[in-house]
């Protein structure tokens, strides 16, 4: 029977039915807040330690990544600044921003080089050997980094704290392209008006402040986005400073070795990537061991990072670099840079062209004067002393054939200390006041007393100067008060003549700085520098006239043959007269035969000289001369530590004598006279006691006969005087200055002989 359609209605229950119902309903859930409770009930104080602790994790997190967000914008737009002012890259490497300088000594050999004097190169131009050389030496990860290596900050941090400096003080862990950025100044320009030089400006750019360094990380990151790591390398290359005056590998490759950056070898590219670091130091012209010595570290760092061999290390450390002929003969790095100071600068340390310059300097004397200077040291000077030593040595003209400006002296760019060092000239300024007095009319027969002796100072002090012995010598005549090197007497003398005249003497003689108007004027308390003190010393020499000390004969472009500038020094006006010169000569002349400086004698070579040594002993001096050379040399420290038992009379002088011995080597024994520049042919020779006036004419001139007779007799009558200073304290009322006893060769024929025999 069919079923109706449709579900017809159930009654009653169903098994299935039940079932269903019996699994719908839904598990009872314990409420969230239970749950949660239940968690913190069982985690305790640990569980509020961990939430706060992700708390702070989160407000550190954000505001690192927020604070990082910031700092990338900001070197972002920093870096997008310096890459639009980058310009190609080609443009950068020619670094010269001058001409080239050129120096030729007296016989017309080159022995110097200054400026940009070769041109730049590209990375195709230098040797591979060299460019691996240079990133093994300065940035080992060089291709690996974006322009600033956080391991090499890291290491220098490192390095500076382990050896006792501040994080940022010594090494800097910059990069070749950080290196790069300081050589281009950041993209700055010199601007006058902020800086008085380009080699301030260049000073600045190099300083290594934070804030400079924090400008170079973007400057970098741009030039890795603007050019390739070689075209990097290469602006590096060009622009170093490798000492010699060189400046870029090329210049270098040339000067040392005479020959192109791209034929180096091994050793050659090794010692040149090791002048990085200081130019001046290592440079093998200073020093050739040294820069051996780190060519070969720069030969390890090579190796280490697999640019030789163990065989190729072994080969190239055996034969080490050494330089070319030319450059082992060229010498006299400080004299060459004291024309570059002296001169005018947009001929030498300005100039935009290429020049020649020829100098007075004498490869021979240089050379001489260093190997006496060497030995002395070697066998005078105790291992490790940071005493220092500067020596001149010139013609009677005020020609400087040599110049050794410090013990280092095959060196270029640094502290010349005998034209920048002003120090106190000591006893080495008496002279000047002895030639004021025999100006005067003073005899060296006078008699001037060495006793105690104050001198009122305005302002209510007294001043009481002292002799290096401590001990009064009495009466002495004025050639035994310069020879002994009496202050009381030098004193009473300076006291008067005048100190004014003293002054006029010595600036006239060539003493440009500043002089003292105290008493102790006479005693050498104002500073010089050695060439001024030496140039003053060949006025003397050649008769009383100022000399100007001058290295330059004339100056020239390269490829002209009409120089563009004259001898810049020599002969001046007169100071002295001939006669008083004469007289002064002589009593130099008993300062090394019989007085204090008697270390400086050369034999039976006629030689003339003072001592000097300053009150603290900070400064020693020793300056002279023969008829054929002037010389002058002084010792002490650069930090101004006194001297440890060194006067004038002691190692200067021997420093002197051994010099002299040097470059007079060969050289006749000439007596040592002077001729009147006027023409008079009236010659100073010393006699048994005082100079004796002779005469050089011809015999037949019964003028200048009768002339030299008159006064040599007046001489041979002169009993001497005595000086008496006008400002005693002690001994009596102040007398007038210049007043004496006994004028016998103070009288009116006296004096006019003398103005005629002088040239006044």
């Amino acid at each position: 029977m069919k079923r109706p359609n449709g579900t017809p209605p159930r009654s009653g229950k169903s098994p299935i039915a039940d079932k269903r119902a019996a699994a719908a309903p839904e598990p009872v859930r314990k409420p969230r807040k239970v749950r949660r409770h239940g968690r913190a009930r069982r985690g305790g104080i640990f569980g509020w330690i961990a939430g706060f602790v992700t708390l702070i994790w989160r407000i550190i997190w954000g505001s690192v990544w927020r604070l990082g967000m910031v700092v990338a914008l900001i070197l972002g737009a920093a870096s997008a600044y310096f890459y639009v002012g980058l310009p190609e890259a080609e443009e950068l490497f020619d670094g010269r921003a001058r001409g080239s300088v050129t120096m030729l000594d007296r016989d017309g050999r080159v022995f110097a080089w200054r400026g940009e004097t070769y041109g730049a190169v590209d990375s195709s131009q230098i040797a591979p050997v060299l460019r691996e050389a240079v990133v093994s030496a300065e940035d080992r990860r060089f291709y690996r980094h974006l322009g600033v290596s956080p391991r090499g900050i890291a290491s220098a941090i490192r390095i500076n704290l382990a050896a006792g400096r501040g994080p940022l003080e010594g090494n800097g862990g910059s990069t070749i392209t950080q290196q790069v950025a300081k050589l281009l100044c950041l993209g700055e320009t010199f601007d006058p008006t902020r800086f008085s030089t380009e080699a301030e400006f260049e000073a600045d750019c190099r300083s290594g402040g934070v804030w400079r360094k924090v400008k170079e990380i973007p400057y970098a990151f741009a030039m890795e986005a603007k050019y390739s790591k070689d075209e990097i390398l290469s602006i590096y290359m060009n622009r170093s400073y490798l000492g010699g005056g060189a400046r870029g590998f090329e210049a270098a490759s040339q000067v040392y070795f005479n020959k192109p950056a791209s034929q180096v070898n091994t050793s050659e590219a090794a010692m040149l990537a090791g002048l990085l670091p200081a130019p001046s130091r290592f440079a093998p012209t200073a020093s050739l061991e040294r820069a051996q010595n780190r060519a070969s570290v720069v030969l390890g760092q090579m190796h280490e990072e697999g640019y030789l061999t163990t065989d190729e290390l072994s080969a190239a450390r055996a034969a080490p670099a050494t330089l070319s002929q030319a450059a082992t003969a060229r010498a006299g790095g400080y004299f060459a840079d004291w024309l570059m100071e002296s001169g005018p600068g947009f001929l030498t340390s300005d100039t935009t062209e290429d020049v020649t310059i020829t100098t007075t300097f004498d490869q021979r004397i240089q050379r001489a004067a260093e190997r006496a200077l060497n030995r002395v040291f070697d066998e005078k000077v105790r291992d490790g002393s940071a005493s220092q030593a500067a020596v001149v040595v010139m013609s009677a003209d005020g020609a400087v054939r040599a110049m050794i400006g410090g013990r280092e002296s095959r060196v270029s760019g640094v502290f010349n200390r005998a034209t920048q060092a002003k120090r106190q000239t000591g006893s080495s300024f008496k002279p000047f006041v002895y030639a004021a007095a025999l100006e005067a009319g003073y005899s060296p027969g006078d008699r001037v007393e060495d006793g105690p002796l104050t001198i009122r100072i305005p302002g209510g002090r007294n001043w009481s100067p002292q002799n290096y012995t401590r001990n009064f010598r009495g009466m002495v005549t004025l050639t035994q008060s310069l020879a002994q090197s009496l202050n009381t007497s030098t004193i009473r003398l300076q006291e008067a003549v005048g100190r004014n005249q003293v002054i006029r003497v010595a600036r006239d003689f060539g003493i440009v700085s500043n002089l003292t108007t105290s008493p102790s004027l006479g005693l050498g308390a104002s500073e010089a520098t050695l060439l001024e003190l030496t140039g003053a010393y060949a006025g003397i020499r050649n008769g009383g006239t100022s000399v100007a000390p001058y290295g330059v004969v004339n100056l020239t472009m390269q490829g002209d043959d009409r120089p563009l500038m004259g001898q810049t020094g020599g002969f001046g006006e007169r100071v002295i007269s001939q006669r008083a010169a004469g007289q002064l000569i002589y009593m130099m002349q008993q300062v090394i035969s019989s007085g204090t400086g008697t270390r400086a004698q050369l034999g039976s070579r006629p030689v003339a000289g003072k001592t000097g040594t300053t009150s603290s002993y900070r400064d020693a001096w020793f300056v002279g001369f023969t008829e054929q050379y002037v010389t002058g040399v002084w010792m002490g420290y650069d930090d101004n530590t006194p001297l440890q038992g060194v006067t004038g009379g002691g190692l200067p002088a021997e420093i002197w004598q051994a010099v002299m011995s040097e470059i007079h080597d060969g050289l006749p024994e000439l007596a040592l006279s002077t001729v009147s520049p006027d023409g008079s042919g009236i010659i100073m020779s010393s006699g048994q006691t005082t100079p004796q006036v002779v005469t050089s004419g011809s015999a037949d001139d019964p003028l200048a006969a009768a002339l030299a007779g008159v006064m040599n007799s007046i001489d041979a009558q002169n009993t001497g005087r005595t000086v008496s200073a006008p400002t005693e304290v002690q001994g009596g009322p102040p007398t007038t200055p210049g007043s004496s006893s006994g004028a016998s060769s103070d009288d009116a024929l006296s004096r006019a002989l003398q103005g005629i025999l002088g040239g006044n």
